[in-house]
């Protein structure tokens, strides 16, 4: 599949992380999503309902990262990759979960995890 809606920069304050300063005063985590699809059926009828609706999308993971809080960056993006395949037309997925404050006792710019996942992991996973 080459079609593909890409959502970059998706903002969520959030109380994850290993330490306990980290879930009280929580932090911003950003998001980078990508969701491979088939196209065609939308392009050619011109029609929503074809597609994945980019703010209901945008909106589902902006949930899933600031629900339950969990100890890694990594369990965040499965999370946000099982949303999205949760989307009946999405086939395959790759979110990226940044953590731009980590607390990291050098200079950084950023620290992100990014998974792939398909509808074939997810039904293997169910």
């Amino acid at each position: 599949m080459t079609d593909s809606i890409t959502l970059t920069g998706i903002a969520v304050e959030a109380h994850h992380g290993v330490y306990d300063f980290e879930r009280e005063k929580g932090q911003t985590f950003v998001v980078d999503l990508t969701v491979w699809l088939d196209l065609a059926p939308a392009a050619r009828g011109d029609e929503l309902a074809a597609t994945v609706h980019y703010g209901e999308l945008a909106e589902a993971v902006h949930a899933a990262v600031a629900a339950d809080p969990v100890d890694l960056i990594e369990t965040v993006a499965e999370r946000v990759a099982r949303v999205a395949l949760g989307f009946a037309a999405v086939e395959r997925v790759r979110a990226t979960v940044h953590k731009p404050d980590a607390p990291i006792p050098v200079p950084f710019a950023d620290v992100a995890v990014t998974v792939e996942r398909s509808r074939a992991w997810l039904e293997a996973s169910a």
